[in-house]
Parts: C-alpha cells; sequence; structure tokens
C-alpha cells in the first residue's frame, strides 16, 4: 500500500482500513506524500478530495511532487482545499460532515497535532493532559463521520503527524482510533524510507524516496523483509 503514496504506474485498489496515520520527522515530505496520496485516490475514483490544513503551512512549505506532474493540471481542482486555524475548525467540519450531497473518496488532514496548541487545551479542559483529550475528542468525530460516510461508498481519512523520536506523539491514542499507522525514518544518508508500523516481519512492501530540488524523487520499493 505505500505505493499510494507516491507517482507509480500501477496503482494498487482502496485500501480497506477507513482511517490512516502518516507519522514522520520534521521536514521529512509528509505534505508532498499526502499530496500524492490524494492524486492517486482521485485517478481510481469519480470523487473528490478535501484536504485540510493551515494556510500559512502550505504556503511556508508547499508540497514537492514527482517530476513529470503538471500543478495547473485539471486534476487538481478535485482537490478542495479547507483552511482550518485549530482543532476547532477541524471539528466543525466534521461535525456537519453529513451534510455533504455526495461524500468524497478521501479526507486528508495536514500535521493533525499542530492543531492542538497544549496550554489552550490545558485551559479549555481543565486538565494538564488538555491536549490528549481534545486529541481524543476530536478523532472521535472523526471516525463518527468516516463511518457515516461509509455507509454509502468508499470514504478514507488520512492524516499525518510529526514525531521527534522514534514513534507519533500520540500513539497510544491513534493505536485505538487509527487502522493503519505509516511512519518515517531518515537512513542516516539523505533519503527516507516508508513503512507500515510493526510491520517489519510482514510480507508487506517498504518504499525509499528523497526529497530534492523541489521534487519527491521514489528510489524504489521493495519487500519489507529485506534488509535495509
Amino acid at each position: 500500500m505505500v505505493e499510494r503514496f507516491f507517482s507509480v504506474n500501477n496503482i494498487p485498489n482502496t485500501p480497506n482500513d477507513s482511517i490512516i496515520l502518516l507519522s514522520g520527522p520534521p521536514s521529512s515530505g509528509k505534505t508532498s506524500l499526502l499530496f500524492q496520496f490524494a492524486l492517486n485516490s482521485i485517478a481510481t475514483s469519480d470523487q473528490s478530495v478535501v484536504f485540510i490544513s493551515t494556510q500559512r503551512s502550505l504556503q511556508i512549505k508547499p508540497p514537492f511532487l514527482p517530476k513529470g506532474i503538471d500543478p495547473s493540471d485539471n486534476v487538481f481542482d478535485r482537490i478542495q482545499m479547507k483552511y482550518v486555524e485549530d482543532e476547532d475548525g477541524i471539528n466543525k467540519f466534521f461535525a456537519a460532515f453529513h451534510m455533504y450531497d455526495t461524500f468524497p473518496v478521501l479526507v486528508v488532514i495536514d500535521d493533525l497535532g499542530g492543531f492542538f496548541d497544549e496550554r489552550n487545551c490545558q485551559v479549555k479542559y481543565n486538565s494538564p493532559r488538555g491536549r490528549e483529550l481534545a486529541v481524543v475528542r476530536t478523532l472521535a468525530l472523526c471516525r463518527n463521520a468516516i463511518r457515516h460516510a461509509n455507509k454509502t461508498g468508499p470514504c478514507m481519512l488520512l492524516f499525518s503527524d510529526t514525531h521527534h523520536g522514534d514513534t507519533p506523539r500520540f500513539l497510544h491514542i491513534y493505536k485505538r482510533w487509527v487502522n493503519s499507522i505509516y511512519t518515517i525514518k531518515g537512513d542516516g544518508i539523505g533519503s527516507y524510507i516508508l513503512r507500515r508500523n510493526g510491520s517489519e516481519t510482514a510480507r508487506t512492501k517498504a518504499a525509499k524516496y528523497t526529497i530534492a530540488f523541489q521534487y519527491l524523487d521514489l528510489e524504489e520499493i521493495y519487500e519489507n523483509d529485506e534488509q535495509r
């Protein structure tokens, strides 16, 4: 399934997982991978994609696409940008999700954890764990909305988060709400490895890629049980 994060000739079928997390260190190409996943979802469906982000973050770090993809292509018209500033904006969107006449095939949230200000959440929930409580509340709204949409057709949620260690910062929470977690790790020589979390010994695939000269460059996709 890592293929759906890249521009490949044969796009895999839509995965059964309805909620997917992409987690990686800062500046590892997460936004670029989200955009490519969105493009592949559009290519295999007649529906649109909703991409949720802060306007400032996309202006500072716009996504890098693979060589050969024209940013002016009409396919990008089917990606609906939704700019919000905090978790309240995300919550309002999913609370009203059932009002869509036609649901998107995919909803993307870029850097979910960045929408939750720790101090504001502590005050709002009157708890030192306010940020975790806020994340759980939002994930519950997201899951309920995606489940409702899937009653009429396929609809997925894909979101990213930034980790500063080896695992996502809210891993203990995400394991309860997310079907699949994909993690990014640097290989120490300028490339990154994308693989499904916890699948080191499974017969799944991993991808090696670079972000260079404003392009997302896939180097190879290989069986995850190979030594790299």
